[in-house]
């Protein structure tokens, strides 16, 4: 089944089965591009420019290899209170104000997607960012929301949204959040 016009085509098992709640929607970075963030690599790249740090050779390996968790963990070790710097950081690259519609358009969408007939959201994201929760105030929707450490138990049927590797703190919101996994070594 086809539903945008020359948009994918869609098996009916797989409607079925998001019907009958068998279906959990996941999403990663790239629903967060329209609002202006960067995949993880782009991150990476932001948060060397914005402290003024060159990569190490170990730095630049460690990025070259796609491991951005490693490369971020070696840059939290060899600055001065480094943990605090990156996060600090990496708050001001998500500091791009309110998003617009157009920004969380597709959240929406995953959002309204990711229920399915019963009226239960199926929605996990590695996204930390808070593009979720403003498409949920915008859509004055309730939904359960589960953020690392705390995850729903996998054998219940998962009702909510799963920020799986954390959630950022509100502007103006004190510290790294407990659970957070940005590095190699918040796993």
């Amino acid at each position: 089944m086809q539903i945008l016009k020359d948009g994918p085509e869609i098996p009916e098992e797989l409607l079925r089965a998001h019907e009958d709640g068998d279906v959990v929607f996941f999403a990663g970075a790239g629903v967060s591009k329209p609002a202006g963030i960067p995949g993880f690599k782009g991150v990476v790249d932001q948060l060397y420019a914005q402290l003024l740090v060159e990569p190490t050779r170990e730095q630049k390996r460690a990025i070259k290899e796609h491991r951005y968790d490693v490369a971020i963990n070696l840059l939290e070790r060899w600055l001065p209170n480094g943990a605090e710097q990156v996060f600090d950081a990496l708050m001001a690259q998500m500091a791009s104000g309110a998003p617009t519609g157009d920004a969380i358009a597709t959240h929406k969408a995953l959002l309204t997607l990711g229920r399915n007939r019963s009226g239960q959201t199926q929605l996990i994201t590695t996204n930390f960012d808070r593009l979720f929760e403003a498409a949920i105030d915008d859509c004055s929707i309730a939904i359960q929301t589960y953020t690392a450490p705390l995850l729903p138990i996998p054998k219940n049927t998962l009702d909510g949204l799963v920020y799986l590797h954390g959630l950022l703190p509100e502007m103006g919101g004190s510290g790294r959040p407990q659970g957070l996994v940005l590095t190699s070594g918040d796993f």
